[in-house]
């Protein structure tokens, strides 16, 4: 088995590269799908989250509001609190799925989808050494990631000039909270370039996955 983290900052287009190892045959884990999971009513993440944070972070149905969560994680500067209840949590589910695909099929490609690889300074986070045997970063420009942001967060509606911006701010926010590709570049094994057209993308993956292949063997 081979473990493979996928990394990137926010817009890099690591979630595009994720589907596309998948469709050759990769386990992939989204870090951020794991992390919403364990946030559900009922779970302990989403308990402590609401111990932590008051119940503003609440909604009416037992839900997490995301949107008062994100504002007082990125805006207030406390998303170093949030991180340190969930990333442990995510982690240790990330280490239990992966020794299940590794019974079921020792010579597998688990690929785990995080943005914060590096950053993660909890737990086990930061022993990603011993996480994986593989780390491939994808990279694109700053203005390009910001952009994609804006237009994801937009879901096809037009913004105002205002709307634009505050997003375009957001963006920025969170991507200061990120390490730079050039601090990660050394790290990584190998390194996608995303900024260009899809096919671009696709041809690069297509190369590198008969190599992820033979290393899991």
């Amino acid at each position: 088995m081979l473990r493979v983290g996928l990394t990137g900052g926010l817009g890099s287009g690591k979630s595009t590269v994720a589907g596309l190892f998948a469709a050759h045959g990769a386990h992939v884990l989204q870090s951020d799908a794991i992390g919403r999971e364990l946030m559900e009513p009922g779970q302990d993440v989403h308990a402590r989250i609401v111990a932590h944070f008051g119940n503003e972070v609440v909604l009416p149905d037992g839900q997490l509001d995301r949107s008062a969560l994100a504002r007082i994680a990125f805006a207030e500067g406390r998303v170093e609190e949030l991180n340190a209840i969930i990333h442990p949590a995510v982690i240790a589910r990330q280490k239990d799925l992966i020794e299940d695909i590794a019974l079921r099929n020792p010579a597998a490609v688990v690929m785990v989808e995080s943005a914060l690889i590096f950053e993660a300074a909890h737990g086990d986070g930061a022993q990603w050494q011993q996480r994986f045997d593989r780390i491939i970063l994808v990279t694109a420009p700053e203005e390009m990631k910001i952009a994609r942001f804006v237009r994801r967060c937009a879901d096809d509606r037009k913004l105002t000039e205002a709307q634009r911006e505050e997003l375009e701010a957001e963006a920025a926010r969170r991507l200061a909270r990120q390490m730079p590709d050039d601090q990660k570049m050394p790290l990584c094994d190998y390194v996608l370039t995303n900024d260009g057209a899809v096919t671009e993308l696709e041809w690069q993956v297509d190369q590198l996955w008969p190599i992820l292949r033979i290393a899991a063997r």
